[in-house]
């Protein structure tokens, strides 16, 4: 059940108002700079300790939410800040980098790139929304593309890293989808909310981090700034967009963005490193960022339903002008706050 003290406005589970188109932009902005890690990674930080800045990612910008909002959960929102903080945080940065060190990079960003699919299903058996394979298509189109975009002639496959990459692809999911389902409480901000999740994982990567990699590396200047391009804008600022777009758009239509985080490091690498895009990368661009604006647009199905119903006029019995009383929101009927 949906949280009861949780703020909401109405808004249909698989529709995405023009007036919105604001707040996507606002949340496509987060996989668009975690697009930058991969640069920041290989350029300027130590190379060894993933998760060493992993838990750089998640810990400090956690400690300032928290400093800066003065909000901590109540009651039951304790052990589900920390469930989705495990999920979102804690649990898929390891497994995203065990992926990034054991596969190529395309392969990996392809089976992270699955994860709108993996939401598509959860939507169904969690936030009990109906199936719609207008998504679905339109996310194993997404995956094609970026894989056309990522993956090299010669890319190698590794058991345990196709098993990280997908099981990261299904925690992100089930974090994302658990996040729509409980909401967020009344009363705590985006920023407190997204500082209870990146503090949560960013506890439990600490002991992770210590037993795999042991005592932190040495930190240059180029590392410093690497890090905290990485702390305070690819964690604090960024999951403050995402979380709040969880909170209050279609949980689909977000899942689809992350997307664009592969299509970011894809062109980074181009501008940056010399890395060339040839004819069949261009296409599967094109793919990926049409998957992407599909995922944003009611199901056509959806659409025209509701074009009938505003032409039909008012029930019948009814007179002109009167709509009858409109039905109690449920909790698929509610978008969040």
């Amino acid at each position: 059940m949906t949280n009861p003290t949780a703020q909401s406005v109405v808004g249909g589970a698989d529709s995405v108002r023009p007036g919105n188109l604001p707040r996507i932009a606002l949340t496509a902005l987060a996989p668009a700079v975690w697009g930058t890690t991969y640069i920041v990674t290989t350029e300027l930080l130590p190379q060894g300790h993933p998760l060493f800045a992993g838990l750089l990612r998640a810990l400090p910008a956690g400690l300032i939410a928290l400093a800066i909002t003065r909000t901590l959960p109540q009651g039951a929102w304790w052990g589900k800040a920390a469930v989705l903080g495990v999920l979102n945080i804690g649990l898929f940065l390891p497994l995203l980098f065990v992926a990034a060190e054991r596969l190529p990079g395309g392969v990996a960003a392809t089976l992270a790139a699955g994860q709108p699919l993996v939401v598509a299903v959860l939507a169904v058996t969690v936030l009990h929304e109906h199936l719609s394979a207008w998504r679905l298509c339109w996310g194993v189109a997404g995956v094609v593309g970026v894989g056309l975009v990522v993956i090299g002639p010669h890319a190698a496959l590794d058991l345990v890293g196709i098993a990280a990459g997908l099981a990261g692809a299904a925690t992100m999911a089930l974090g994302v989808t658990l996040t729509k389902r409980w909401g967020r409480p009344a009363g705590a901000s985006p920023t407190a909310f997204a500082g209870w999740q990146l503090t949560a994982g960013g506890v439990f990567l600490a002991p992770v981090t210590y037993l795999v990699e042991g005592a932190p590396p040495a930190i240059d200047p180029g590392a410093a700034l690497g890090y905290l391009w990485l702390g305070l804008v690819g964690g604090l600022l960024t999951y403050v967009l995402w979380f709040r777009g969880i909170t209050t758009l279609p949980v689909t239509s977000v899942a689809v963005l992350g997307l664009l985080s592969p299509l970011v490091a894809a062109v980074l690498g181009a501008t940056l490193l010399g890395q060339t895009l040839g004819p069949i990368q261009l296409v599967g661009f094109a793919l990926s960022l049409a998957a992407i604006v599909a995922g944003q647009a009611p199901t056509p199905g959806r659409a025209r339903k509701g074009a009938a119903d505003i032409a039909g006029g008012p029930p019948e019995g009814l007179p002109p002008g009167r709509l009858g009383p409109m039905p109690a929101a449920t909790p698929q009927s509610r978008v969040l706050a």
